[in-house]
């Protein structure tokens, strides 16, 4: 389970924790690999039952794993007031961490290509549509807009649609390797665009991948969190 809401914070910090202790005393606990919110080949024939158990069982949980222990090791260097201990982990923390966040975030704005979250996006997002028609004049033309972006990352990377803090204003943006959205942007839907999420099936062909991701969106996801947000009582994720 994650937290994102503390997680997230913590990974905003930019400079040595200043309270020692343990894991606890930061907000933070041990964090678990989420289940899947459906089976390993649910998303088929657009992301294969192979990928998906890989990216799940191996990639983020790998992610997990690297977190807590670069949170225990920072926690030590902490308590022994080892500063340069403390800057040379907020790498691992900020990587490992930021792999957990948004790998939890993909999961759940995914859904099984014969569902009503997945078929029906003016149906089960009303509003996030609306407003994604007034900026792109239309959802096809929002979806070519954002694979323009999102396959313009060099290396790894996230694709996200975010709700921009204070305007509510809807963007598109990307994120270097496992950097998760922080500030006060709500990321509304993101695309995992490391080669680990396609390459099995896709090959070479990330253009493929971009287009025939649309086709798994979960849309009801997506209203929620451009409407709601995602607030603390709904980070468990």
């Amino acid at each position: 389970m994650v937290n994102l809401s503390t997680l997230w914070h913590y990974l905003a910090l930019q400079n040595p924790l200043q309270a020692a202790g343990n894991l606890s005393s930061t907000g933070l606990t041990a964090q678990t690999l989420p289940p899947l919110p459906f089976a390993y080949d649910a998303l088929e024939p657009h992301i294969s039952a192979q990928i998906m158990e890989l990216h799940h069982s191996k990639h983020h949980a790998a992610y997990v794993a690297g977190l807590n222990r670069a949170l225990d090791a920072h926690v030590a260097a902490v308590a022994a007031g080892d500063v340069a201990r403390q800057i040379e982990l907020q790498r691992d923390i900020r990587f490992h961490g930021g792999g957990h966040i948004n790998h939890s975030l993909f999961w759940k704005n995914l859904a099984p290509p014969g569902s009503r979250e997945a078929k029906a996006p003016e149906e089960v997002a009303p509003r996030l549509v609306k407003a994604i028609e007034r900026q792109w004049t239309s959802l096809q033309g929002f979806k070519e807009e954002f694979g323009r972006v999102a396959l313009g990352i060099q290396g790894s990377g996230w694709g996200w649609l975010v709700k921009e803090e204070g305007s509510g204003r809807l963007r598109i943006v990307t994120t270097k390797d496992q950097d998760p959205v922080v500030g006060g942007d709500v990321p509304v839907l993101g695309v995992d665009m490391w080669e680990h999420a396609y390459y099995l099936q896709y090959l070479n062909g990330k253009a493929a991948y971009v287009e025939n991701i649309w086709h798994v969106i979960n849309w009801k996801t997506a209203e929620e969190r451009f409407v709601g947000g995602i607030p603390d009582e709904k980070t468990e994720l």
